[in-house]
């Protein structure tokens, strides 16, 4: 990416949080202002490495100096961002144990909620995957358009949805960090649509599986793309 392409897509990423900030109410402003901060690095439009200015973001998030300080440390307390010394505040760049250990938690957090449903909530109510459907349709969407990042946050959204499925407030809360530091490991792939698209079909199949109720059978399935997965991003760190 050019320094001038760089500019750009920062600038971008500016407007939507600018966008962002006109939709929320001021209550709560540190954890607003970290919630949209968190949300961008979920999204892909921080990356690792990148710095975070107090100048620019106290004016498009609207809040003062010290109420960003505070969710600059709420994030860093989360791992999203790490304090540089005389530097600044950056979004982190991960490893290959992060990798591991991150994938432990997903296939800990996504197929025990996949499995839980065969005894918590066999009768799952078509209304209750309707976001997941959308989240596929999205991607799908995307896809024929070209347009692969929007495609990687449409896959975050599903695996989302999927672990709302708990109806847990902590595995909820868990899982906006969890999500957001998976992004920044998807970075290592040279390209969205490399990473990405083998998922698309995956994720429709995870769908189906859910809507027909074969919970047992969505589960297995959902430990094996997990594993695919965590080697695919590990073989992208050992080549970069």
């Amino acid at each position: 990416m050019t320094t001038g392409e760089a500019d750009g897509s920062r600038q971008a990423w500016l407007r939507t949080v600018a966008a962002d900030v006109a939709r929320l109410d001021r209550s709560s402003s540190a954890e607003r202002a970290a919630d949209i901060l968190r949300r961008s690095i979920t999204e892909g439009a921080l990356p690792p490495g990148a710095q975070l200015s107090e100048v620019e973001l106290t004016e498009v998030l609207e809040v003062s100096r010290n109420t960003l300080r505070e969710a600059f440390r709420l994030l860093t307390h989360e791992g999203l961002l790490i304090y540089k010394l005389h530097r600044g505040v950056f979004v982190p760049e991960l490893d290959e144990a992060d990798v591991v250990d991150l994938y432990r938690l997903r296939r800990v957090l996504e197929v025990d909620v996949v499995r839980g449903l065969a005894d918590r909530d066999p009768e799952l109510p078509a209304a209750r995957l309707e976001p997941l459907a959308d989240d596929v349709e999205a991607a799908e969407a995307a896809a024929r358009a070209d347009r692969w990042p929007a495609v990687g946050t449409a896959n975050m959204r599903f695996h989302q949805h999927l672990i709302g499925l708990a109806d847990s407030a902590r595995m909820d809360a868990m899982t906006g960090r969890l999500l957001a530091e998976l992004r920044l490991l998807f970075h290592v792939i040279a390209t969205p649509r490399e990473l990405h698209e083998p998922y698309i079909a995956r994720n429709r199949t995870l769908f189906e599986l859910l809507e027909a109720r074969r919970y047992d059978e969505a589960a297995s399935t959902l430990h094996q793309y997990l594993l695919d997965s965590e080697i695919a991003i590990l073989e992208a760190f050992r080549t970069r």
